[in-house]
């Protein structure tokens, strides 16, 4: 098995974790779309189970989309 590359992973810890213990986190690594411009129109990419989350890469604090993996394919697919 080979060890993904986590070192631009953001990590969130679940609302499900106690303070004391029993803590879990959970990472959402980003892409930037290959298709995104140098200066504007960026675009990037998580993955998560069944959900893709996109956000503006010059705004990462900013909102995210998301959108279950079957919809986001399709998207992907009618792009073509």
């Amino acid at each position: 098995m080979i060890a993904p590359d986590l070192s631009r992973a953001e990590w969130r810890k679940s609302s499900r974790s106690s303070s004391a213990a029993n803590c879990v986190e959970v990472a959402w690594v980003w892409r930037k779309s290959s298709r995104s411009g140098s200066e504007s129109n960026c675009v990037e990419v998580a993955t998560r189970g069944p959900v893709t989350a996109v956000r503006d890469s010059k705004n990462p604090s900013g909102p995210v989309l998301s959108f279950p993996l079957t919809s986001w394919a399709a998207f992907l697919h009618a792009g073509r």
